[in-house]
């Protein structure tokens, strides 16, 4: 449903639509021809990082909560040897493998080349997609920027570029303190192309600067308004066809026809400072729509853990910049489309700004993400998902081709945060942590232990049972693809309650939970969530119409306490999770 005053507005109010999966498979499989108004992509930079999502628990100690989210690293193998040749056989890649194959016998087969093998497969089916009138804005830094726009250039054409942006993410860096022999680093390249000349753009205006506004608006009416006097003779007079003739006893060539000029004197725009002067048009602040954004956009500072809309993912942006490249491209009812939607940044202002929208993201961690995010912000709304296990046999599959991706989404069934990455034996026996609250600035947990094999045993339940009593939690939950044994129904039933403060209820410590079930709406029999544990939570879009009635005020937490697991709820429609 459209449930904010943009999306009630817009013209066509379609559900949004997350896929989980490769976005060049999705692209090809899902995404039409000439479909898509405006395409934003924030791509792994191929910083040879690896970045880390830090999960907040309510004690603060994010060390605890801490899951490789993804690596951004690129390898030439045999994977971009593949993506390296499809482009080259690609009938619509055109310029772009000769400029592909100029780039493989400057840089050899190294991590850059791996990278940009790897986009530019994927930059020819960005470029299919787009109608006609769209636009595309490639976020990047400047570690492969100059590439990427070759490659750019050679896909939609050099006369295509309409600018690359410069957007100051931070005001400084201490690089020097370390020894660093270089400027501060601190912007980012966007790089936006228009498919066609025809390409819509909306023209965006910054406020004046206050030394320009006493400068030249100094002359205030007694109502407040500042204004300015400006020139209304005729540039060019005769010549150019500007008429002559007397205005307030001056006789000029006029950039106003006579019967125009008298509905301006009428109207009092009209001024003469004093006798005999040239009269002058009188120009209001107030009318006038600010300065023309230019390409350097410095006054939107990227986010950090001090940011009111900081949700603890890595490379996150600030809602205000994609509100402006959304705004700046794009109409009410257009297709956003963001193929490496991350924390759903790009996917949030489209929702916002009465747009419809496609995300796509290779991992479920990003997926389960947006789908919170934008349930928070648009209680209400209505999305598909795509891609995710929606069935026992989708969630078996998704188990054999990736555990940790089956980890990761397992957890988000139970409102858990995933623990511990790829990295062998980083879990200690946690696949994840759900905080809950547990009275006055108490918070209780319980461990969370994902089997996707088809056979467990009571030993896997007693491996948990310890787990828990040496991490002194609360409780455990068991997830399992296969049916637990008698064994392990006993062995969950040995290990007793413990009590919750809310309405004096008692929870079974060691609880089992088949994913069969889960999908189902099943869910764990625990206390309600301490929400600010995990991914915080995004503010609501429209406070007036915030439903206080399932949140409970919990001191001591940086935010409210959800119900008592939405009265045991099933998940929104076309999703299971984020």
């Amino acid at each position: 449903m459209c449930n904010d005053i943009a999306a009630i507005q817009r013209k066509s109010c379609m559900p949004g639509s997350l896929y989980y999966g490769d976005n060049l498979a999705v692209l090809r499989e899902s995404i039409k021809d000439a479909s898509v108004d405006l395409i934003y992509l924030d791509p792994p930079f191929n910083s040879n990082a690896n970045y880390n999502v830090l999960f907040k628990a309510p004690s603060g100690q994010q060390s605890r909560a801490q899951i490789e989210a993804f690596e951004d690293t690129w390898r030439w193998g045999s994977e971009a040897e593949a993506a390296f040749l499809e482009v080259l056989r690609n009938p619509r890649a055109g310029d772009v493998g000769t400029m592909l194959q100029a780039m493989r016998s400057f840089l050899r087969e190294n991590d850059m080349m791996a990278y940009l093998a790897m986009m530019a497969a994927r930059l020819i089916e960005l470029h299919r997609v787009l109608k006609p009138t769209g636009s595309l804005y490639l976020h990047c830094d400047p570690t492969a920027s100059h590439y990427l726009k070759v490659l750019l250039d050679s896909i939609f054409g050099v006369e295509k570029c309409q600018n690359e942006i410069v957007w100051k993410r931070s005001h400084a860096h201490s690089d020097g303190r370390q020894g660093a022999r270089h400027f501060g680093r601190v912007t980012d390249s966007i790089l936006f192309y228009s498919k066609s000349d025809s390409a819509v753009f909306h023209q965006q205006f910054q406020p004046y600067g206050q030394h320009y506004i006493d400068r030249d608006y100094r002359r205030v009416e007694a109502n407040g308004r500042r204004y300015r006097l400006d020139n209304i003779q005729g540039p060019g007079g005769a010549g150019n066809g500007n008429p002559f003739y007397e205005v307030m006893g001056v006789s000029r060539h006029w950039r106003y026809s006579k019967d125009r000029m008298d509905q301006l004197i009428a109207e009092g725009r009209i001024v003469q400072t004093k006798p005999g002067t040239v009269p002058q048009y009188k120009r209001y602040l107030d009318e006038m729509p600010g300065v023309p954004l230019q390409s350097l956009w410095a006054d939107m500072p990227g986010i950090n853990n001090r940011s009111d809309e900081f949700l603890g993912y890595p490379t996150q942006k600030p809602l205000s910049l994609l509100e402006r490249i959304i705004t700046s491209s794009s109409n009410e009812g257009d297709m956003i489309l963001d193929p490496f939607c991350g924390c759903g940044t790009a996917v949030h202002a489209a929702e916002k700004l009465g747009r419809n929208w496609i995300g796509i993201d290779v991992t479920h961690l990003a997926i389960s993400l947006i789908e919170r995010r934008l349930r928070d912000a648009f209680p209400g709304v209505s999305f598909d998902v795509h891609g995710t296990p929606k069935d026992f046999d989708g969630a078996r599959d998704l188990a054999l081709r990736d555990k940790y991706q089956f980890q990761w989404w397992a957890v988000s069934l139970v409102d858990a945060v995933p623990y511990g990455g790829k990295k062998k034996g980083a879990d200690s026996g946690i696949d994840g942590w759900r905080y809950m609250a547990a009275g006055r600035n108490t918070v209780a947990r319980a461990i969370i232990s994902v089997k996707g094999g088809d056979n467990v045993s009571v030993q896997m339940l007693r491996d948990l049972r310890g787990v828990v009593e040496r991490e002194k939690a609360e409780a455990g939950l068991f997830l399992t693809l296969a049916e637990p044994t008698r064994p392990m129904l006993e062995e969950a039933a040995k290990a007793g309650y413990f009590d919750s403060p809310f309405g004096g209820k008692r929870h079974p410590r060691l609880q089992i939970m088949t994913i069969e079930s889960l999908l189902k709406g099943v869910r764990p029999d625990l206390p309600p969530l301490a929400i600010e544990a995990g991914f915080r939570r995004a503010e609501k879009e429209d406070r007036a119409e915030q439903d206080q009635g399932n949140l409970l005020a919990l001191p001591g937490l940086d935010a409210p306490v959800a119900s008592a697991a939405r009265k045991g709820g099933k998940r929104g429609a076309g999703a299971h999770a984020v």
